[in-house]
């Protein structure tokens, strides 16, 4: 790869996830003009160029990602292994390398230093003959988030409108950005929910990109939160039923890990009010109730009973006497009462 070269540019309005960028953040700064050459936010546009690896010893489906002749990530492996075959059509098609449109984005200034650069590319899974991936349909006791039910009845049901999640930008950034806007005038509960839910998931996935991603997490989670007992009642209203709520067993794992096991219980025993006994995934209620008990078991430490000390037996106490026959001594248990005046040998003479 080399900068300048001609390639085939392709854009579009899906995220193409960048992996690796920890690995090759001198490459990035160089691209963006310098590591650490300013404090600001940086957002950069640029053309990636991607390349089928012939020998890569890791992963035989290895696709590569150039910015002006420098390496800057991978698809992941699921990636790579999905839209190579696509990839190399192109080329061949085309005749020259492929590129898609796309931005380096991250730094600002953090308390360890700069903060680190992510690539996010924009495309269309056609241009490479995919389909775009539905989420498989799901009913009943199958029930995850209730996302795929939503999403086959959206048309049908005037009540709410997930039209937007088509809208969002493909930069997490933005996305980021459009969500916040769109709860802050939508007043659908369903809605509402499902627009917290991927909000936190960009912002989770923003941790490495900028320094207050976690804490922003974190207070989403919250506002979150604070609308469950309406989100309920509308999913009960529409499906009788509580699909899986991530936000509480992912609060629950967060504070664990944070050591903060009194806010771990207090997530993961608010999960399990509001799943109630209507929770449409059993393994989601059971998991929040281990972790309970776990975190309770931390918390509160019942004193281990104490083992009963074994009886050690009684050793009968022995005494010495004087024969007064013989005058030899002999010994015996020590008895209550009058003591013997011969030894035995004695007393059997004279019995």
């Amino acid at each position: 790869m080399r900068e300048g070269m001609e390639v085939q540019l392709y854009d579009g309005r899906k995220d193409l996830e960048v992996v690796g960028e920890a690995s090759y953040q001198d490459n990035l700064w160089r691209v963006v003009g310098g590591h650490g050459a300013s404090n600001d936010r940086v957002r950069v546009e640029v053309h990636a160029v991607l390349v089928a690896e012939t020998d890569n010893p890791y992963d035989a489906n290895a696709v590569s990602v150039w910015i002006q002749g420098l390496r800057v990530g991978y698809l992941s492996r699921e990636d790579a292994r999905r839209y190579r075959p696509g990839l190399l059509a192109l080329e061949q098609q085309h005749g020259m390398p492929i590129a898609l449109a796309g931005a380096i984005v991250g730094g600002g200034m953090r308390p360890d230093g700069p903060g680190r650069l992510g690539v996010f590319l924009d495309h269309d899974p056609a241009d490479f003959g995919l389909r775009p991936m539905a989420p498989p349909r799901a009913s009943g006791s199958a029930m995850r988030t209730g996302l795929s039910d939503a999403l086959a009845t959206d048309q049908a049901d005037d009540g709410y409108d997930l039209g937007w999640m088509g809208d969002l930008p493909a930069d997490d950034l933005r996305a980021i950005k459009a969500l916040r806007q769109l709860l802050e005038h939508e007043p659908d509960a369903i809605d509402r929910h499902y627009m917290h839910a991927h909000l936190q998931t960009l912002l989770y996935r923003s941790r490495d990109v900028f320094a207050s991603a976690l804490d922003e997490y974190d207070q989403a989670c919250h506002q979150h939160d604070a609308e469950m007992d309406g989100i309920r009642a509308a999913f009960m209203a529409k499906w009788s039923q509580v699909p899986v709520l991530e936000t509480y067993k992912q609060m629950a794992i967060r504070q664990q890990k944070a050591k903060n096991l009194e806010q771990a219980l207090w997530w993961a025993e608010r999960g399990i009010a509001i799943y109630g006994t209507e929770g449409a995934r059993a393994d989601a209620v059971e998991d929040l109730q281990k972790r309970a008990a776990s975190y309770r078991a931390k918390l509160h430490p019942q004193p281990r009973p104490s083992r009963p000390r074994a009886m050690r037996p009684t050793q009968p106490e022995v005494e010495v006497l004087t024969c007064g026959t013989c005058g030899r001594e002999f010994q015996r248990t020590r008895l209550r009462g009058r003591k013997p005046l011969h030894c035995p040998e004695c007393r059997d003479q004279t019995g």
